[in-house]
């Protein structure tokens, strides 16, 4: 069994990645089952390094908030900043604090230092601005969205003014109320003023599209790809508070959907812009449908990579991480019957495993669902071994 897995094993380097897949992917997604183990994204940054050297990726696009991503990308495109104000206001999640973290913005600031901006390294956050407890204010994302457009297009052409969206908007501790998460009547997201803020949101996102061409030669392409940011993200977060007041069954569902959505619009976006190294939980990149039960409830929507794979198809690549120990959190060797039992056995610390070479080596065996006892950390399914395009394994995970 050992020696069948064995042959499927192969080194973490982007020759070895690319050898699994039918086509170089403009997105290759690179998952993680826990968040913050600094293990794991120094073995993502190298991976990055690697790709940027070998493959020409210029883009690394992680889970935090698309509009604080906009200043770390300032900072390494540019050194605009100060970097613990970077690395405190530019990650959401907490993920600033992160020590990996650190040394992936500093050596992507070093590699662009004195290269032109069309071989600079860039990076993005691709979630919305939203956290468990809630949803930020439209604010930010609507203002520079029509601030934009006032620059640049006639007055006559614009929905509202300024002084419209303030006024709609009013004080932004009404939309980050973190008790409207489980009780929707103390969401603002379905009052009058939300609808009307909603449909002033889509007309500038219309007149936008509507006068792209003046817009990239009038301004420049960057600043284009940066206002559809805006658009998009003042979208999503006016659907997102408009859901979180429903009090339907399928209320967490939408919400759900919807973050996995805007997930999807920003990655898509981001493809556009040419071959990008995706990093985030598995839960957000796999293929297959998410699910989870809330008290009784089940709910279930699409993955953000289930979304994105679906419309760029081959040019869409996962590879799920999975894990051996996390001692320091009470996780320890996996039992011998499951997937990272399995791969446990073997000698190396870290490599990817082919899916396709894997399977003869599970023909008579029927791996059993590895059970976490902590809640941080989410085991790989076994069901969804053969959508993966590769598992990258990890022996052990070091105290940080």
């Amino acid at each position: 069994m050992t020696a069948g897995i064995s042959d499927a094993a192969h080194v973490v380097e982007p020759a070895t990645a690319m050898g699994l897949l039918p086509a170089r992917p403009r997105l290759l997604a690179l998952g993680e089952p826990t968040h913050g183990e600094d293990d794991l994204l120094d073995m993502r940054n190298d991976l990055f390094r690697q790709l940027v050297e070998q493959e020409r990726y210029r883009t690394i696009a992680i889970e935090s908030d698309c509009m604080m991503g906009l200043i770390v990308d300032d900072y390494v495109t540019s050194g605009t900043g100060i970097l613990v104000d970077v690395m405190e206001r530019g990650f959401s999640h907490g993920f600033g604090a992160s020590a990996a973290n650190r040394e992936l913005v500093l050596w992507m600031r070093a590699y662009n230092d004195g290269r032109p901006a069309s071989e600079q390294l860039r990076f993005a956050g691709f979630d919305g601005p939203l956290e468990i407890t809630g949803a930020a204010s439209p604010r930010q994302a609507l203002t520079a969205l029509h601030g934009y457009l006032t620059a640049w297009v006639d007055a006559d052409l614009l929905p509202c003014t300024a002084e419209t969206l303030d006024r709609l908007l009013g004080a932004d501790d009404r939309w980050t109320n973190p008790a409207a998460m489980m009780d929707p009547s103390q969401s603002v997201g379905q009052t009058p003023g939300a609808e009307q803020l909603r449909l002033l949101a889509d007309d500038l996102v219309a007149l936008l599209d509507a006068q792209t061409p003046h817009l990239i030669a009038a301004s420049s392409r960057e600043d284009w790809h940066r206002a559809r940011l805006y658009g998009r993200t003042a979208t999503g977060l006016l659907s997102y508070h408009f859901w979180m007041a429903d009090t339907s069954p399928s209320r967490m569902a939408r919400l759900l959907g919807l973050r996995a959505s805007m997930m999807a619009t920003n990655l898509l976006a981001i493809a556009e812009r040419g071959p990008a190294l995706v990093y985030a939980h598995n839960a957000h990149l796999q293929r297959d449908k998410s699910s989870m039960r809330l008290g009784d409830l089940p709910v279930e929507w699409w993955s953000a990579g289930a979304i994105v794979s679906a419309h760029l198809g081959a040019e869409y690549a996962f590879l799920a991480t999975a894990l051996g120990t996390i001692r320091h959190q009470g996780v320890d060797a996996p039992p011998p019957d499951t997937i990272e039992g399995l791969l446990y056995a073997l000698p190396e610390e870290r490599y990817i495993v082919d899916p396709l070479r894997l399977a003869p080596a599970l023909a008579n065996v029927t791996p059993a669902a590895r059970v976490s006892p902590w809640f941080g950390y989410s085991p790989l399914d076994p069901a969804h071994v053969a959508s993966t395009d590769g598992i990258v394994f990890v022996k052990d995970a070091r105290r940080s």
